[in-house]
């Protein structure tokens, strides 16, 4: 089935004929809603970052740094490693396509059956076999689902949409019994997780990707990241330059080193999202619903009385979008993306004025 009601040529190969494209968050624009359904951050990039893409600007006519030195030399002073133990991507979407690409041919792919949505699509694009794992009653990853894996494991911690991660020392057990890749995506562990860069040292097979889209404000941007041993990162380079040696533009690796050298900045965007991610799921709790100990930006929530859909479209009219996710087991819930506190403080007073209809 073609992506986004596109029809699909008679000359798309046909294995690709079965293709069930991953589908974004919706971007409605026949008006203006409190936007709580794609994981952006509510705030705007760090405030140095506008002068120094007018910098930047003047030299567009050049191809940017495909190497990408002097990023690299940032994030690999910030995880404690050196510049040949980070890969730079156009997203951690990439990083992630590029890891299907290099390490689960032979292998195939292990995950969740609930997870981020692009590890299915990536392992069907890339004709790979998949295991897929599921989570446990209460929505939770099995970490011994995982043990002595002989595929690829790709693990989202802290998970999505569920905001549910694993320990550190469950990954060290999963990383430790398996000489397979063990792929741990990152993306919201700046909210509450506990990254596993402490384990790099004694796997060799763990990688981390992470992201500037959720807590550097920076969606806009496309720029991911991953950090691992220098062979892993070396297999990642292997393919980006087989694919796109200009993989990230020189004004996004300019505003990624702006957000990186602002610690302050990004300090108190994460602790803002912290605090309204807590207003709000103590107000949901109090009128009934279900909420997910989260540790991302985001909060999956069960209304009481009716079902997640009816509680997506009934926000939707009253203009604010959240994202729901059909299914046996995740349909009554949406993801609510944390916005700030005022856009919060909404949510739940158009929620209190639901659950009083």
């Amino acid at each position: 089935m073609a992506a986004h009601g596109n029809k699909m040529s008679k000359y798309l190969d046909e294995r690709l004929a079965g293709l069930q494209a991953y589908v974004p968050g919706e971007q409605p624009q026949d008006k203006r809603y409190i936007k709580l359904n794609t994981n952006e951050s509510p705030f705007p990039p760090a405030p140095g970052i506008e002068a120094e893409l007018k910098r930047v600007y003047a030299r567009l006519n050049l191809y940017p740094d495909p190497d990408m030195a002097e990023l690299r030399d940032e994030l690999a002073a910030l995880c404690g490693v050196c510049r040949d133990n980070i890969f730079v991507g156009n997203g951690s979407d990439e990083v992630l396509a590029f890891c299907f690409l290099a390490f689960c041919g032979t292998r195939g792919a292990r995950f969740a059956d609930i997870t981020y949505g692009f590890y299915r699509v990536y392992a069907d694009l890339c004709r790979i076999s998949s295991r897929v794992m599921p989570l446990d009653g209460d929505l939770a990853l099995k970490p011994e689902d995982y043990i002595g894996s002989d595929e690829t494991v790709f693990i989202a911690n802290p998970n999505a949409p569920t905001g549910l991660l694993l320990s550190l020392e469950q990954i060290d057990a999963i990383a430790g019994s398996t000489d397979a890749p063990v792929i741990i995506d990152e993306a919201y562990v700046d909210f509450g997780g506990e990254t596993c860069l402490p384990l790099l040292k004694k796997h060799d097979n763990l990688l981390i990707v992470r992201t500037f889209s959720k807590s550097r404000n920076l969606a806009g941007g496309r720029i991911g990241w991953a950090v691992g041993s220098r062979a892993l990162i070396g297999d990642l380079n292997s393919i980006k330059f087989s694919f796109n040696p200009f993989n990230v533009n020189m004004l996004s690796q300019a505003a990624a080193l702006c957000s990186l050298r602002d610690k302050a900045y990004f300090d108190s965007c994460v602790t803002a999202v912290k605090e309204a991610r807590a207003f709000a799921a103590d107000r949901l709790r109090a009128m009934g619903f279900e909420v997910i100990d989260s540790h991302a930006n985001f909060l999956f929530a069960a209304p009481p009385g009716m079902s997640g859909r009816e509680y997506y479209l009934r926000l939707k009219d009253r203009g604010v979008l959240v994202r729901h996710f059909p299914g046996e087991r995740t349909g009554r819930f949406v993801r609510i993306t944390v916005g700030t506190r005022a856009q919060m403080e909404t949510l739940v007073a158009v929620t209190e004025q639901i659950c009083k209809e």
